[in-house]
């Protein structure tokens, strides 16, 4: 280790967003002091969380749900950018990403309120039209031609570690791991010049445990899995992805699906997209958009096999080592 790494002290800062917490951990001068970069970093993923949440019913997104059809609404940039990369998700994935499944996830009982058996009807019954068919841009301003409730819960957490990492660099700090939840991002590397270490999460409900780990170095990760949000509904545990071809939780998926990408919020989206594409469809978009993924899928007795696309997870298996032992 180099004289200056060893000079330099971990400086780690969290806070609260989004019903999780974010976390920040980076390296830094001995007289460095962290409460202006920690204001600004919780006041970047506020931001994030007061223009983009369902949950709160005054956010810009909610005034956009409630605005009428056909009228132009003003929307900030930020949430124009996410919903603008939701949308060429959306249409690269075939519809599998549908920022406009807010109907379904309000009635499934995976935003405020219970589960309403009329709304998962209509949800299930009415003919819908993807987010990408529906919504307009004018500058600043955004309409829907058609009925849409629109939820951005599958790639908000992966902008607001990006926010993070932005705000980071502001600050002149260029090397760190960030994350919310389980959407994580690596700048740079380690003070010693190894690459960031992450764990890719066992899809086991009962408890937390690692299958394997990553090492990553200025790239971001993101997973989607049926273990850990859930309801129950007439007895059956149902995950929190919904699939737009049915108005409804998957039935059939992986385990989990875990992505590396350039940026946070497009490993969230993707990750949903190969959860609800399934194995071989998903791999086959995976290698066609040039992504890196992991399938964990469940045997008999619920153990998880890996299985990997691209190069990280496929090429160069010493990326990513099995958790075991460690």
């Amino acid at each position: 280790m180099s004289k200056m790494s060893t000079e330099l002290v971990k400086v780690a800062l969290n806070g609260p967003t989004m019903g999780t917490r974010w976390s920040t951990l980076f390296f830094a001068e001995p007289d460095f002091d962290p409460a202006t970069v920690r204001v600004a970093l919780q006041a970047a993923v506020d931001e994030v969380d007061a223009q983009m949440s369902t949950w709160k019913p005054d956010s810009h997104l909610m005034r956009l749900n409630a605005a009428p059809v056909g009228e132009w609404i003003a929307v900030p940039a930020r949430l124009r950018e996410v919903i603008r990369l939701g949308l060429e998700i959306g249409r690269a994935s075939g519809g599998a990403f549908d920022i406009g499944m807010g109907d379904a996830v309000k009635a499934w009982g995976f935003g405020p309120g219970d589960v309403t058996p009329d709304g998962i009807r209509a949800a299930m019954k009415n003919p819908r039209c993807p987010a990408h068919e529906v919504l307009e841009f004018d500058g600043d301003h955004v309409r829907k031609t058609a009925p849409v409730a629109l939820d951005l819960n599958g790639i908000a957490k992966g902008y607001g570690v990006d926010r993070l990492a932005e705000t980071l660099r502001d600050h002149g700090i260029s090397a760190g791991l960030i994350g919310i939840d389980g959407e994580m991002r690596a700048m740079g590397v380690r003070p010693d010049g190894e690459a960031w270490t992450i764990a890719v999460e066992a899809p086991d409900s009962e408890r937390r445990r690692p299958h394997s780990i990553l090492a990553l170095q200025d790239a971001a990760v993101a997973t989607s899995g049926d273990y850990r949000h859930w309801v129950e509904v007439q007895g059956r545990r149902l995950s929190h992805t919904m699939d737009p071809r049915r108005g409804a939780p998957l039935i059939a998926s992986p385990a989990s699906v875990t992505v590396v990408a350039r940026s946070c919020g497009e490993a969230d989206a993707w990750a949903t997209v190969l959860m609800v594409l399934g194995l071989d469809k998903g791999a086959k978009l995976a290698r066609k958009q040039g992504l890196d993924a992991l399938f964990l899928l469940r045997d008999d007795a619920g153990s998880a096999r890996g299985v990997g696309v691209g190069r990280l997870f496929s090429e160069e298996p010493a990326a990513m080592t099995p958790a075991e032992g460690r």
